[in-house]
């Protein structure tokens, strides 16, 4: 299989690296993310044929404090109260990456000022935008944090979100119950 290593955004797609083998005298085979369905789908891809990034930032989402919080070097640089999926529409839980970066027109639309679109989907729509792909996003609704408002994205009250819009492309989201 060939992975296009950009996405339709025209951006340079940063995959996941979960594992790693090398025989000896031989270049390492890298263990990586696949942003497709079904989420944590996973492929080899051989170390000749990429190259190796240290990434710094990782957020970590859980959900059942509604809570995301941004991690640079491994120090806590932000913690903000989200807006989760409904019980019919639920957030999705496992170990993604940031796979796309999307500037929105102004901070009053759907997904507020700015949208981290992430390399997993939501467990049940397959329908919407991006096949049902999940993000982290703005909202203005600052009375989103701490509820079950959306169709399984991470909503980010606006503000928090403008300090959230510099992560770089494959920045680790784990999103736990």
């Amino acid at each position: 299989m060939k992975l296009p290593m950009r996405n339709p955004l025209d951006q340079q797609l940063v995959l996941l690296v979960t594992d790693a083998e090398q025989e000896p005298g031989r270049r390492p085979w890298y263990r990586v993310l696949i942003p497709e369905r079904p989420n944590g789908k996973q492929g080899w891809v051989r170390g000749g044929d990429v190259k190796v990034v240290r990434l710094h930032d990782r957020i970590e989402i859980d959900l059942s404090e509604y809570r995301l919080e941004h991690f640079r070097d491994g120090k806590l640089i932000g913690r903000f109260k989200v807006g989760i999926g409904e019980p019919q529409w639920p957030s999705p839980v496992g170990e993604f990456y940031v796979w796309a970066k999307v500037p929105q027109p102004g901070s009053q639309g759907a997904y507020g000022v700015y949208a981290l679109g992430l390399s997993g989907f939501s467990p049940v729509l397959s329908d919407w935008p991006g096949g049902g792909r999940a993000a982290i996003h703005g909202t203005t609704a600052a009375w989103n944090k701490g509820k079950k408002v959306s169709h399984g994205c991470i909503r980010v009250f606006n503000p928090d979100m403008e300090k959230l819009r510099h992560v770089p492309m494959g920045t680790p989201v784990i999103i736990t119950k």
